[in-house]
């Protein structure tokens, strides 16, 4: 048996370690390492409640938003308050924004370098300006043979790419253009957020920003740019990729379990535009909070394994035994969940409420001859990551003309002497919760289980791999010295490690 390292794997957020045991070319086990311990859940020990939002919110440069609404939900739940509609629909339409620049960035900037050959373009025989530019760059690296400090597409794994010439340009143009759609989601996003990243609008009771019709027509005038950007770019190309890898529909499949909390909330009454649910065994049933717990038998932690988040503990331990990674263990009912956009398209395509949903997964499930099940692969996830980008940024119209400006978009509240609250939400990698404990005044306790936290586990008190760990085992890989099936495999979850050793 041969034993592979991948470290860093690059082109995710944070430092993740992955080490394959590889037999007769396929992984036999594989073991997911977090390799560092930031502390935040301490940091926040002691701290006045309503720095929360915005100690949380460095958790993560990708996806800070996210955070900061985890965290003014548990205050809303602890301040038994609840924003006004205009306060709800402006963090709908914050949140809505960064999602749609984290799917895109994930795509085009972290994952299609996997499929695409950045190489083709040296061959570009056209006059777009752009693809000139980067075809000079390609020849001149290949020339030489240095990769250029911080280069995006070199060095990189040998092995099988797109054929395609002129799809291999296209791709590399939107690759391009998607940078600059990023920054518009994030111009989008500040419009009622005061800023990105680390947001200063929101708090607990809704968010400070007034609502105007100026900020209305600016908000949608981009969101129109993103919507063809969407629709005439990112889903064909993931299609595109889809078409000429479809054995990626039979790899990564993992372990079959998904969990997702529900985010966008349509009223104060709870109907949320991605419902909650657990799919455990193919059997759908209702989320319970009751049933999360986190274990540590292989994280360097000393605290109890088994606790549930609202007393979960923080006690670093870096010199433990048999321990491989900073991030927990967490479970739900004692099985393994992966979180993310194909566990939330799962859950809600499940439940048949959603009729634009379900429309546009069998659009895609037809385009490529597949059927629901082929969803839980590789190319599933990437799928669903731009089916939901594309319901999101539809349904940002929508919100626009409910907000009504000039109305109040924040409540007001006091924050009590003693209390506790759940904030549970999806962020663009999947299930959030942040839960708040306050004492005296103070912050008593604070922890977070964030998405990669779930799907980078290492394993649980039982040995049990986490969901990333799952997907890797019975990889094929075709050279030892260039394991990108795996790097595919471990991408298409879009790691965040920066949120998952918090």
């Amino acid at each position: 048996m041969n034993k592979v390292t991948i470290d860093p794997i690059t082109r995710i957020e944070g430092h993740l370690g992955v080490n394959l045991d590889i037999e007769s070319n396929r992984v036999v086990n594989a073991y997911c390492a977090g390799e560092m311990f930031r502390g935040f859940e301490v940091i926040l020990r002691g701290r006045d409640p309503l720095d929360a939002q915005q100690i949380t919110q460095r958790i993560c440069g990708v996806c800070p938003v996210s955070h900061g609404m985890a965290s003014v939900l548990a205050q809303d739940a602890a301040y038994s308050i609840s924003p006004p509609d205009n306060g709800r629909l402006g963090r709908n339409l914050i949140q809505a924004a960064n999602y749609i620049q984290s799917h895109i960035l994930h795509f085009y900037h972290l994952a299609a370098l996997d499929f695409v050959d950045i190489t083709a373009v040296a061959k570009y025989q056209g006059n777009d300006p752009q693809l000139l530019g980067v075809k000079a760059w390609i020849k001149s690296q290949i020339a030489s043979g240095v990769p250029h400090p911080g280069a995006p597409f070199l060095p990189r794994y040998t092995g099988n790419y797109i054929e395609s010439s002129e799809l291999n340009c296209l791709a590399v143009k939107h690759y391009l253009e998607a940078l600059e759609m990023r920054t518009m989601a994030h111009k989008m996003a500040a419009l009622f957020a005061g800023k990105m990243p680390h947001v200063a609008s929101i708090m607990p009771g809704g968010i400070t920003e007034r609502i105007t019709a100026d900020k209305i027509a600016a908000y949608s005038s981009m969101l129109k740019r993103l919507q063809v950007f969407i629709d005439e770019a990112y889903v064909p190309d993931v299609l595109e990729v889809a078409k000429a890898f479809p054995d990626y529909f039979n790899q990564g499949k993992g372990c079959g379990n998904f969990l997702s909390y529900g985010v966008f909330p349509e009223s104060s009454k709870g109907k949320k535009m991605f419902p909650s649910g657990v799919i455990i065994g193919g059997k759908s049933s209702e989320f319970e909070e009751g049933k999360i717990t986190e274990e540590i038998a292989y994280s360097f932690y000393s605290s109890s394994s088994g606790l549930k988040p609202a007393g979960g503990e923080t006690v670093p331990d870096a010199a433990k035994s048999k321990a491989y990674s900073w991030i927990k263990a967490p479970r739900y009912g004692g099985q393994v969940v992966e979180v993310g956009p194909l566990a939330r398209v799962l859950v809600a395509y499940g439940k048949g409420d959603d009729a634009k949903l379900k429309g546009l997964v069998e659009k895609v499930l037809g385009a490529l001859d597949k059927k629901p099940q082929d969803l839980v692969s590789v190319l599933g996830r990437h799928g669903a990551r731009a089916v939901e980008c594309k319901l999101i940024a539809d349904r940002c119209g929508e919100w626009l003309d409910q907000l009504k400006p000039g109305e109040p978009a924040f409540a007001e509240f006091s924050v009590p002497s003693s209390g506790s609250g759940v904030g549970l939400t999806e962020a663009p990698r999947g299930a959030l919760g942040h839960w708040i404990t306050i004492k005296d005044g103070k912050i008593g306790n604070y922890q977070c289980v964030v998405p990669t936290t779930w799907n980078c586990s290492p394993r649980d008190d039982k040995g049990t791999p986490g969901p990333v760990e799952q997907a890797l085992a019975g990889t094929p890989i075709a050279d030892e010295k260039n394991p990108i099936e795996a790097a595919r495999i471990v991408r298409s979850f879009d790691p965040c490690i920066a949120c998952a050793v918090h």
